[in-house]
């Protein structure tokens, strides 16, 4: 009977030193890191060229509002698209389906036509906290007017968020994944 009190006392003392105590971070989820991104951020827009294995860029300028209730956010983007063209707008409306794991986006640029899509959204690995953590995001497609699965890879380190945007064509016999552009940004206000 004594070991058996043992027993159970030392599980209930494992079992609370396993709780986080109030200075340990609480875990990230994906409500937590898209939260976290709320705010003001410049950086760029950069796209791979191939035959010279070199990334390209043109400035971005994106600010991301958190809408208050761990699902909606705002995101507005101004690309500096050269003397020709100039700045491109482009605003999305974003809601996080905790149940189902998705993320459902509308998408709003002028001159072209509204775009809804939805990604499966998941954390990849272990999250150190709301500013250090990586979000994985996946959705069939198309790409370059061929049907492909598209996977973005957001890795947020402190004050810097790259998202990498990749591609697995599936109208063909590889099962490979192209590095197609990237967003690399970096926090400059709340």
């Amino acid at each position: 009977m004594r070991s058996l009190s043992l027993f159970f006392l030392s599980s209930i003392a494992l079992a609370t030193n396993a709780q986080a105590t109030p200075d340990q971070a609480a875990p990230v989820d994906v409500a937590a890191a898209r939260a976290s991104l709320s705010g003001s951020w410049e950086g760029t827009l950069e796209y791979l060229d191939y035959t010279a294995n070199q990334w390209f860029g043109i400035p971005v300028k994106t600010a991301i509002e958190d809408q208050g209730d761990k699902a909606t956010s705002i995101r507005r983007s101004d690309f500096d698209d050269g003397p020709t063209i100039g700045n491109v707008r482009i605003t999305s409306v974003e809601l996080f389906d905790a149940k189902a794991g998705t993320v459902t986006t509308g998408t709003f640029r002028k001159g072209r036509t509204v775009e809804v899509y939805t990604h499966n959204v998941r954390m990849d690995g272990d999250a150190k906290d709301a500013a250090h953590w990586t979000m994985i995001e996946e959705v069939l497609g198309k790409d370059d007017n061929r049907p492909a699965l598209l996977r973005y890879i957001t890795t947020r380190d402190g004050d810097k968020i790259e998202t990498l945007k990749q591609v697995d064509f599936q109208d063909d016999e590889k099962a490979e994944w192209l590095s197609r552009n990237r967003t690399r940004l970096k926090r400059v206000g709340n």
